[in-house]
């Protein structure tokens, strides 16, 4: 019986439009996370040129820092606040796909569960008649046996009878052929 649910389980997995959406899904999964790396280690370049643009200071004798150095480091800052809010967006679709995906194979693992419980019924439905059917073969050779054994009876019965009635037969003719 656990041999027949583990080939179904087998036959559904290996089933090419099962591992399709499978190779789909990952494939969307992997995409999305390869982005948010990308924006990850986009900000993580940008965090090491605005502690660079901190440092730096080009105003007399490289004392001072101008205002075009803060303007730099201010537009790094944006830059880094606006890849912050991608990586924000990104990461909420990677959610999504992961939750779309739990809730794709929680279906999936609900239709087996009914499609396995609707093969075992069906096993032990088809299980059952056999045992009647066995059942039914057994009873009716033991019918024919008997029938047999009432046939094999009566000729034996009439077989005797015959040789009866012929034993008589012969023993009233010597009585005829002696009287006569």
């Amino acid at each position: 019986m656990k041999k027949v649910l583990y080939v179904i389980i087998l036959i559904c997995l290996g089933h090419p439009l099962f591992s399709q959406n499978l190779a789909v899904d990952s494939a969307l999964f992997e995409q999305q996370r390869r982005r948010v790396n990308t924006l990850l280690d986009e900000r993580s370049r940008k965090f090491e040129e605005y502690n660079i643009s901190l440092d730096q200071k080009t105003g007399v004798f490289g004392i001072f820092k101008t205002k075009g150095d803060m303007q730099k480091s201010i537009d790094i800052l944006k830059t880094i606040v606006i890849n912050d809010n991608k990586i924000f967006i990104e990461a909420r679709k990677l959610l999504d796909l992961k939750d779309v995906e739990r809730e794709k194979f929680q279906t999936l693992a609900t239709e087996f569960d009914t499609q396995v419980t609707a093969y075992m019924k069906t096993i032990s439905k088809l299980q059952q008649e056999n045992d009647k059917f066995r059942a039914k073969i057994k009873k009716l050779k033991n019918e024919g046996q008997s029938g047999n054994n009432m046939f094999y009876i009566s000729c034996f019965i009439i077989a005797t009878l015959g040789f009866i009635i012929f034993r008589q037969r012969k023993a009233l003719k010597s009585q005829k052929v002696t009287k006569v």
